[in-house]
């Protein structure tokens, strides 16, 4: 049986099963590795196991061969869900399940996603956050109407929806990334979120690509920088 790669894995959870990967890198198992959890976009929806490997985080994993250096979780969601509710909770018992099996750092779990992931990275963190060292949401957005309700309480418009987000997240550490030309969520979504974080004195760092459209991952995952950005940090474990 593999040790290391991409593994297949399952949860049983209510009578539901569920399949996710988990990357391994093939180094030697001295310290506890760093975790990341990685929410794919809407295209990769379904019950494969597998798909939500082959767009985005998992494409560079393997452009690193076997020396990247996290363990990197992938749930999967289910076709026409969202990464709220349901599946948000079965992406944390993916992420659980991964802590209680492997030799993790539990003080360096962060959390990225694409799309669909990168919103729904967004509102994870808003409903976990303290488990996560840092955030890198890529092409998403922060829907006010699905705020947990402790802060849609504080509501109002939007732009008070995204300063209670802030406020919320500014302990955590976010580097945000969006294409200019993203038609299919636009970057005003992101410069919305980044805007709030300033206007809060969070940790913030925003790129955005000229001229990229909606695959703006493709060059996020590449950025030399982004990876050892993330395992700089380290939270409360």
């Amino acid at each position: 049986m593999a040790t290391f790669g991409f593994l297949p894995r399952t949860l049983q959870s209510g009578g539901e099963r569920s399949r996710y990967q988990v990357y391994v890198p093939a180094t030697p198992r001295g310290a506890p590795l760093p975790v990341i959890l990685f929410l794919h976009g809407s295209g990769e929806r379904g019950d494969d196991g597998a798909k939500q490997t082959t767009v985005g985080l998992g494409n560079a994993v393997r452009a690193y061969g076997d020396s990247f250096p996290a363990i990197v979780v992938f749930p999967q969601a289910r076709a026409g869900e969202s990464w709220r509710g349901p599946m948000g909770e079965r992406a944390m018992r993916a992420l659980d399940a991964t802590l209680a099996e492997l030799p993790c750092d539990g003080a360096r779990v962060y959390l990225t996603g694409i799309s669909l992931g990168g919103s729904g990275a967004w509102h994870l963190a808003l409903e976990h956050p303290r488990r996560f060292a840092a955030l890198a949401p890529v092409c998403g957005w922060l829907d006010p109407s699905a705020l947990p309700a402790t802060l849609r309480a504080r509501g109002g418009s939007q732009g008070d929806a995204h300063d209670a987000a802030a406020r919320a997240l500014r302990h955590l550490p976010v580097w945000v990334f969006h294409g200019a030309a993203d038609a299919v969520v636009p970057v005003e979504r992101s410069r919305l979120m980044v805007d709030a974080l300033r206007r809060a004195g969070a940790d913030v760092r925003y790129t955005e690509y000229p001229g990229v459209g909606h695959d703006s991952w493709n060059r996020a995952y590449a950025e030399p920088e982004l990876v050892p950005w993330m395992l700089a940090h380290a939270g409360t474990g």
